[in-house]
């Protein structure tokens, strides 16, 4: 089992990155892969899947966002592709605020989570995160199709992220983009 890699970004894909360590490239999937820098040296703490016919590696900048990763896919009907959305945000705070304080309509918001799987995170999870969350760091700018791409990545339907993209100041970072569009997404 894994619990991080040090290595290089080679590659930047609309849902992971390939991180480069001693000449193996690792395939990661993450919440928002353009957080991250290619030829950039980083420490991404790591969560590994095993399945019947695939190995998965899930990769997280900070240690807090990989402890709620699992908190979440603990929830039952909850598994790591709807889970690493919720991550996007990238407000630790605001999910755990939203579970403390049964917000079943903010949960409701991310892909795929409806009233049902709304309510059993709640049930699982209130009053079991007790980590802090913290910052994600600084990226570069990018274009307003990079952020069309990332949104449809996380599971948003293209008729749902036009409207968003107008309303989104592109002058951002693609990290501050994602953030924004999430957050009128989620509105």
């Amino acid at each position: 089992m894994f619990d991080y890699i040090k290595g290089t970004v080679t590659n930047i894909k609309t849902n992971a990155i390939v991180l480069d360590n001693n000449g193996v490239g690792y395939l990661l999937y993450v919440a928002n892969p353009y957080a991250f820098e290619l030829n950039k040296d980083y420490k991404v703490y790591v969560y590994q899947q095993i399945m019947e016919n695939e190995h998965l590696l899930y990769g997280f900048k900070l240690l807090e966002e990989k402890e709620l990763f699992l908190k979440l896919i603990s929830v039952k009907g909850l598994g790591c592709k709807m889970a690493l959305p919720f991550l996007s945000t990238g407000s630790i705070d605001g999910i755990m605020d939203a579970i403390e304080r049964e917000n079943v309509l903010y949960l409701k918001k991310f892909p795929k989570i409806g009233d049902k799987l709304a309510k059993q995170i709640i049930l699982d999870l209130k009053g079991k995160l007790e980590f802090i969350g913290v910052g994600i760091s600084d990226d570069q700018v990018q274009t307003e199709s990079d952020l069309k791409e990332v949104l449809i990545g996380l599971g948003y339907k293209e008729k749902e992220i036009v409207p968003v993209l107008a309303k989104v100041d592109t002058s951002l970072k693609l990290e501050d983009q994602v953030k924004d569009a999430l957050k009128l997404l989620l509105r």
